[in-house]
């Protein structure tokens, strides 16, 4: 008789395998096939969830880009926003009878259904039964660092375990913004990465996002540096102090 693993192990055990080139049929066959009430008891807590919808969305990110690569018109690498926005938001996860996108998983679950484009404000609208069921109790703004879209460069994927999660979450973190935020004393002024933008919410606006630098030791402590925010042309965007006004948007 085979022995089942729980779905946090399964999940695990299939961002290994496509990290490592291993079989993932089975994998995958047995995360489409459980019993929802497995999954209650296997997501109890808030970091069952964040492991297991960080590794299921690390796994299906790789999975989904190579079966595009595979297929004869499959996705151009330089694919304009349209074409990545249906590769995110189309159900191709099963996931205990459901199934789920990409866009399900991160905005959905593991944000608690916000908006993709409501910079952390907006809530996401008509979430679905399984969404409200099994998204984490609140938006952990980290999960930012530790999720790959295929199509970005970012932190090592990582495997995450409930036990670790919060430790391996940390570290992301902290790699991804040595490599990314500068900060110019002379100036007080910090530039960071386009998704402390995009999401400003999920950090608690401007003032959240300093008090994140600051934590995680990417700006110095005490100071309160205007943000420039890193685009594709040389010039940034900046956020002053008097662009608040957004934080008194939230919900």
């Amino acid at each position: 008789m085979s022995i089942q693993l729980d779905p946090t192990s399964l999940a695990a055990d299939l961002l290994y395998a496509v990290k490592t080139g291993g079989e993932t049929d089975s994998l995958r066959e047995e995360l489409a096939t459980l019993e929802q009430s497995r999954l209650d008891r296997a997501l109890a807590t808030r970091r069952e969830r964040l492991a297991f919808w960080l590794n299921c969305y690390n796994a299906y990110a790789q999975l989904l880009l190579e079966d595009e690569r595979d297929a004869e018109d499959g996705l151009d690498p330089e694919a304009g926003r349209l074409a990545r926005w249906t590769f995110v938001s189309r159900d191709r996860i099963p996931i205990a009878g459901v199934w789920v996108s990409l866009n399900d998983i991160e905005h959905g679950l593991l944000r608690r259904s916000k908006h993709p484009w409501g910079f952390g404000y907006v809530p996401r609208p008509f979430p679905s039964p399984f969404e409200r069921r099994y998204r984490l109790p609140e938006c952990d703004p980290r999960i930012h660092f530790a999720i790959r879209h295929g199509f970005d460069h970012g932190s090592p994927v990582t495997a995450y375990s409930p036990s670790d999660v919060e430790t391996d979450l940390d570290a992301a973190v902290e790699w991804f913004l040595e490599e990314t935020v500068s900060y110019d004393r002379e100036r007080n002024a910090a530039t960071v990465p386009r998704l402390f933008s995009r999401y400003r919410g999920d950090f608690g606006g401007k003032r959240g996002i300093v008090a994140f630098l600051r934590e995680y030791d990417a700006v110095p402590t005490g100071r309160r540096p205007s943000l420039e925010y890193e685009r594709t042309t040389r010039a940034p965007d900046v956020d002053f102090d008097g662009d608040d006004i957004v934080d008194e948007l939230r919900p």
